[in-house]
């Protein structure tokens, strides 16, 4: 089973809640199954705990179906404002200072943190381009893809990267085994 960090659920959470109150919270939270509705019921997510991912996939889409008539690209926006804020203080001036490829490589070791049972390979054939292989995902995981996008997007923008474009060559959706994000940039 593939799992996903208490501090991702709960930085979620937070986000719906800041971004459309309890009402609508209380809405998403209708539409899940009873087992999955515990977990994001629970006020008490712990930020050190692992949580399925299943679920947590579960709840981005009913989120997504109600506060954005189910247009999955609004995940890659919110993740990109989720990530900025989690990317404060002193992380982010270490992006800051670091180049594109310096970030890349971070991020892949920061995004293993978040996710247990999935594993990522960093390959950058060129200059601005770089593939980021993921194993472990699988089909019905496909909406961490755009969270992915997003986190991606940010951090390299943060970074200073220009012109970044960011998009799975082998989608998650396909459910190959793996699934390889191509991202291109122009560095500062």
């Amino acid at each position: 089973m593939i799992e996903i960090k208490g501090s991702a659920v709960r930085d979620t959470i937070k986000a719906v809640k800041e971004r459309f109150g309890d009402q609508i919270y209380d809405s998403i939270l209708n539409l899940l199954k009873e087992e999955t509705r515990s977990i994001f019921k629970n006020e008490s997510v712990m930020p050190m705990t692992w949580y399925p991912l299943d679920a947590f996939v579960e709840f981005l889409e009913m989120d997504l179906r109600v506060t954005a008539h189910g247009d999955e690209q609004e995940l890659i926006k919110r993740s990109e404002i989720l990530f900025e804020r989690q990317l404060g203080g002193i992380y982010r001036a270490f992006i800051k200072l670091g180049s594109p490829s310096f970030v890349l490589n971070v991020n892949a070791t920061v995004n293993r943190t978040y996710f247990r049972g999935v594993d990522i390979e960093v390959n950058m054939p060129s200059p601005g381009k770089a593939i980021m292989k993921y194993t472990g995902f699988e089909k019905q995981h496909r909406l961490i893809g755009m969270s992915i996008i997003g986190f991606y997007r940010k951090a390299l923008e943060i970074s200073g990267a220009k012109d970044i474009n960011a998009e799975f060559i082998t989608a998650i959706g396909d459910d190959k085994g793996y699934s390889e994000l191509g991202l291109n940039w122009k560095d500062k």
